[in-house]
């Protein structure tokens, strides 16, 4: 009897989890990660990085607009040992003109553990591969350097001067392979608190707007 009854109980339970997953809303799928249709007469630029640049891929794109067809990787680039994995799939088979592509704000945060997800060392060596792997494509690369962390106490836990030691490991890289640099740490720290949300690596939208245009003018060059 009471085994009858734990088991009509438990199956009470899982027809209300099903109930409840199927009246749900599916989640919409976010457009910045969504593909895009090209203008065959127009050059391909591709984006890659973190949130960071998904806060700007859209207003990017728009500047851009009847300019070159913008697109982005369809997820966030996390740290370089994401990179290493998915940069075939990223990059696929099509050719590319210019490639803007950005590490580190993953990588130099503190994990559970207490440590970098990233050291320094590894960090360079894995953009170094990275790079090569890039320049494989005959596109223009130009480097991001990573964003400022502004000093708040901001979680995942995150220290302001590693954001300078981890850009000085990716200048060291760019300059052994002759990739350009854009430079949107300084461009950034400048206004940090017009543009950037409170206690937070972010960016509002309208700091985003901002950025995506220092990124579209840094694009535009790189096509002429």
């Amino acid at each position: 009897m009471r085994t009858t009854l734990l088991l009509a109980v438990a199956f009470c339970i899982s027809c209300f989890n099903l109930q409840a997953q199927a009246k749900k809303p599916a989640r919409k799928p976010n457009p910045v990660l969504a593909p895009i249709k090209d203008d065959p007469k127009l050059p391909r630029v591709l984006l890659i990085g973190d949130s960071i640049s998904i806060g700007y891929t859209l207003p990017t794109r728009e500047l851009l607009r009847g300019k070159a067809n913008v697109h982005r990787i369809p997820t966030n680039g996390g740290p370089t040992t994401k990179g290493l994995v998915q940069i075939d799939s990223w990059l696929g088979d099509s050719k590319w003109n210019v490639i803007h592509f950005n590490w580190g704000l993953h990588d130099l945060k503190f994990m559970p553990h207490g440590k970098r997800q990233v050291l320094p060392a590894a960090y360079e060596k894995n953009l170094d591969s990275i790079v090569r792997r890039l320049k494989q494509t005959g596109a223009k690369l130009i480097w991001r350097n990573t964003t400022p962390v502004p000093e708040a106490k901001v979680r995942p836990r995150r220290i302001p001067a590693d954001v300078v030691s981890y850009n000085a490991a990716a200048r060291r890289v760019m300059q052994k392979h002759g990739v350009p640099i854009h430079d949107l740490y300084s461009f950034a720290l400048t206004r940090l608190e017009k543009i950037q949300l409170p206690a937070n690596v972010h960016f509002t939208p309208g700091g985003s707007a901002i950025l995506a245009g220092e990124v579209a003018k840094v694009i535009l060059d790189a096509l002429k």
